[in-house]
């Protein structure tokens, strides 16, 4: 067990939407330590989903996130001689963190297309609870669900 508690860093609010959930979404999209690139493709892309949603975009994007949160994971455990695969609940911190790389990397994956479309897209999709973030976490309760009677060896 650890010593100490870890310490929490403070996550400022970003400029525009006075949002912590939109800071941490610019630094999940961010590579290199590019911010400034990484802050404009997420306004872009959320101005992006207002036009297209006539919603506002943070209420957009925080309906997206909820819709792209999974509840439960499957963690794995060796027992025995066996490795089995073991339901979890998610705690928030982690659902959060699950939500957001799911939206980035469903939108890295398309091809064709400039960040920014591919961004908003991702987050009007799963705002509406579809695409392939709200899909990974549909596989991941799947697969908890198909594992529930392993349930009792959780820790």
């Amino acid at each position: 067990m650890r010593r100490t508690k870890s310490v929490k860093r403070e996550i400022l609010l970003d400029p525009k939407y006075g949002s912590t959930l939109i800071t941490k979404l610019i630094n999940t999209l961010m590579w290199g330590g590019k911010k400034a690139v990484a802050r404009a493709i997420v306004y872009r892309a959320l101005e992006r989903v207002a036009q297209s949603t006539k919603r506002e975009p943070r209420a957009a994007l925080e309906a997206a996130i909820e819709n792209a949160s999974p509840l439960v994971e499957v963690r794995s455990k060796r027992i025995g001689g066996a490795t089995y695969q073991v339901p979890r609940e998610v705690r928030g911190e982690r659902r959060l963190a699950l939500a957001l790389r799911w939206l980035i990397g469903a939108a890295r994956s398309q091809k064709g297309r400039s960040m920014v479309e591919k961004l908003a897209q991702e987050i009007e999709l799963a705002a509406k609870n579809e695409g392939a973030a709200v899909k990974k976490k549909n596989d991941t309760h799947r697969m908890a669900e198909a594992n529930r009677a392993f349930a009792h060896f959780g820790w």
